[in-house]
């Protein structure tokens, strides 16, 4: 009896999967284009020749703001995110679900959702980490698909051309290659999770003042080698699903209908196979921005609705222009796996989230200062610690904007319910103080919020260390004025480390600051935004269970002044009060950056301006030492060794910068390469890096192409672009 069961189970399973098998080959004869065998391209190409002309235009625009705008009809299939495009069921082409998504999923809160909050996207580029990249990506896409979306909005890697830019926070530094390669990983991570990524603001919206009506101007080699290298590189390296255009102008036309932006670079240069969506209300015209590349509207269809429809039956628009806008977007839903592997709901693992939040922040936080190793502190000796300011008893701090996400049971410091308000800063539930106080059982750890200067440094001055928390609240729309801490935070800094020497402070700041205060504190670290892993983080570095290795993705200036631009163009001055500056939304003007290619430390080299903190700079608990460096110029090859010449384990990220010869008109170094090495107390190891040699090119535009130019080319290696112990030549010919 058993036996015969067994074989009418088998029996019964071999006729389910021929049935299966059947079926599938049933539902391939009458959808060809969901054989997962074909290419991408061709599936779109089978699919669009069953679609009609109004299913067509229903995919390049979306439906209207939706729950972003109260009063705003929502439609039933919408999962309440940022966007929504209709599909296409009787063809099997699923809605596209659009979430905002830069450091984790944005308006989780009034679904009763969960969403992690990872650190901010400059504290990500901090870690110099690919792998570290890849994993924020990972993250924003798993979650993405637990709550049903199909599509991230995030990938913002806009340069640091302005460190007061209220996005720097969404953003990956300063420099080209660093920012555009673990902007790349990141993208790379969102779509292994069958998510649709994008890439965005293309291009130069580097500053949030007058952010729809700056027209900015830039020759073509100064925008390749610069802020369209880290484009460049992210778009190549992870073939993202879309790349949104920014709201602002470039060289007078605006960057949603830039036929040299979408059409001449991204998609003929870059070779960009994906659809080109617009910002939300960044589209500015049907026929103009449709034959110029743009390739979906958004939120709504004010233009690519009846002003498309119009167009194209006029012939201002061929229809072939329309058939690739649909065929670009049909191609990228099937090549990252929205059509075969939709979304499943299942509840967000917050744990996971938390643990790979921390990991990062860990990595992320840099120690920029420590004045007699006061750092780490040690909890046997320490007896009573003074913590001060920044909400540090209860949560850390977040950025504004698009990117803010909503914190688990409410804002920190204002548990109300709902969703998070815009420009209402938001504290998530990772005390730092807690994390501290766990960490040092046998202190007696106090709490002041900084209101009461006097009490502070009262309270500073009765106890062995005192941490000061200074904050500053950065969001999209809005600039800072300058680059001092907000609410006469510099003062508290200054009286907390009068009264204590030993007194240390924790940045938690959308970018650089400016610091005052420096020479008179014992030690310095930037947290940035740190996540909600992010107190746990800060301790676990303030007490030496994690040895920073963070190095800086951005030049600390020491004051505005030092800046290419000490003022931002945009920005109205009232009543000679620097703090009272605004932007004038509706007056259009032009602009252009003095530094031109020598952005950030390229700029501090020029001028010989000594920044406030180099970039690249990050010290550590123990000491890396450099030696033996060899170059092969033929195989543009460096090759050195690394050494921990220290008492404990460490990371290092060794930084390769080359200055190119004297012909290229650009007497500064860039960074060519880098390579982030864990080494073990007496360790060395051999590291070889490959030089690629469109780092080491200028742009030439007689022949619009890059060219590396015949001369010699000057080496220098080591632990930040200001300490670099190993110098050499490489020859091209």
């Amino acid at each position: 009896m058993t036996y015969c069961l067994k074989i009418w189970v088998k029996y019964t399973a071999v006729a389910l999967l021929s049935v299966m098998c059947l079926t599938t080959l049933a539902q391939q004869a009458a959808k060809p284009w969901m054989d997962r065998a074909l290419s991408p391209d061709r599936r779109a190409e089978l699919v669009m020749g069953q679609m009609t002309f109004d299913e067509k235009m229903q995919l390049v625009h979306g439906t209207g703001w939706g729950v972003l705008r109260a009063g705003d009809p929502v439609p039933a299939a919408s999962n309440r995110g940022a966007g929504f495009v209709p599909g296409i069921p009787r063809l099997g082409i699923p809605d596209i679900n659009l979430a905002d998504s830069a450091v984790g999923i944005r308006m989780a809160g009034p679904e009763s959702r969960y969403a992690t909050l990872l650190p901010s996207v400059l504290g990500l580029a901090a870690t110099w980490d690919t792998s570290a990249a890849n994993l924020y990506g990972q993250v924003i896409g798993r979650e993405l698909r637990d709550q049903g979306f199909n599509m991230s909005i995030g990938g913002g890697v806009d340069i640091m051309r302005e460190p007061r830019n209220g996005r720097n926070f969404e953003y990956a530094g300063e420099d080209p290659v660093l920012a555009g390669t673990l902007v790349g990983q990141l993208a790379m991570g969102v779509q292994s999770q069958h998510v649709m990524g994008d890439i965005k603001h293309y291009a130069l919206n580097d500053q949030e003042t007058g952010r729809s009506v700056v027209d900015v101007h830039m020759d073509q080699r100064t925008m390749r080698e610069t802020d369209l290298l880290a484009f460049e590189i992210a778009i190549k390296m992870s073939q993202p699903a879309a790349v949104m255009c920014s709201y602002n102008l470039v060289n007078g036309d605006h960057a949603c209908e830039n036929d040299y932006l979408l059409n001449q670079l991204l998609k003929k240069d870059f070779a960009f196979k994906g659809w080109v969506i617009s910002d939300w209300e960044g589209t500015h015209s049907a026929a103009k921005a449709a034959n110029a590349g743009l390739d979906q509207e958004m939120p709504g269809e004010d233009y690519f609705g009846a002003g498309l429809r119009k167009a194209i039956a006029d012939g201002q628009v061929p229809t072939s222009r329309l058939d690739d806008m649909v065929h670009r977007i049909l191609r990228s839903m099937f090549a990252t796996g929205v059509v075969d592997a939709p979304p499943i709901r299942r509840v967000v693992d917050p744990f996971k989230g938390r643990d790979d939040s921390r990991h990062i922040a860990e990595e992320s936080i840099v120690l920029l200062k420590n004045a007699t190793n006061l750092l780490p502190l040690k909890a046997g000796t320490v007896r009573s610690i003074a913590i001060i300011g920044g909400h540090a008893d209860v949560g850390v701090l977040s950025g504004g904007g698009s990117a803010q996400v909503d914190s688990p049971g409410g804002n920190a410091i204002d548990p109300s319910e709902g969703t998070a308000v815009w420009g209402k800063p938001v504290y998530f539930p990772s005390s730092p103080m807690k994390s501290i106080q766990h960490l040092a059982p046998a202190a007696t750890v106090a709490y002041a919020s900084g209101d009461d200067v006097a009490a502070a440094a009262k309270l500073a001055a009765s106890s062995d260390i005192a941490i000061v928390f200074a904050t500053q609240y950065m969001s999209e729309s809005i600039d800072s004025p300058t680059l001092s801490l907000p609410f006469h935070q510099d003062a508290l800094i200054q009286a907390v480390a009068a009264a204590n020497p030993h007194t240390i402070v924790v940045l938690e700041t959308g970018g650089p600051v400016s610091m005052p205060w420096v020479d008179s504190v014992s030690g310095v670290i930037a947290a940035w935004y740190p996540g909600i892993g992010g107190g746990e983080a800060i301790a676990d570095i303030l007490f030496g269970v994690v040895n920073p290795s963070g190095k800086l993705p951005a030049t600390f200036a020491r004051t505005d002044a030092d800046l290419p631009l000490p003022q931002i163009p945009g920005m109205i001055k009232e009543n000679s009060a620097v703090q009272d500056l605004k932007t004038d939304p509706h007056h259009q003007f032009e602009m252009s950056y003095p530094e031109g290619v020598a952005v950030g430390y390229r700029w501090f080299e020029l001028k010989q301006r000594k920044p406030l903190f180099a970039f690249g700079h990050g010290l550590s608990y123990t000491k890396f030492t450099y030696s033996g460096l060899k170059i092969d110029s033929a195989a543009r090859t460096v090759r050195f060794q690394l050494t921990n010449a220290g008492k404990i384990v460490g990371t290092e990220v060794a930084q390769v910068y080359v200055t190119l010869p004297g012909s290229s008109g650009e007497p500064f170094k860039r960074l060519a390469a880098w390579e982030r090495v864990s080494l073990q107390p007496g360790e060395s190891k051999a590291i070889s890096l490959t030089l690629n040699p469109t780092y080491l090119s200028i742009f030439d535009t007689t022949a619009d192409s890059w060219k590396l130019l015949p001369g010699t080319y000057k080496l220098a290696i080591g632990t930040a672009s200001d300490e670099l112990s190993l110098t050499g030549e490489m020859e091209a010919h």
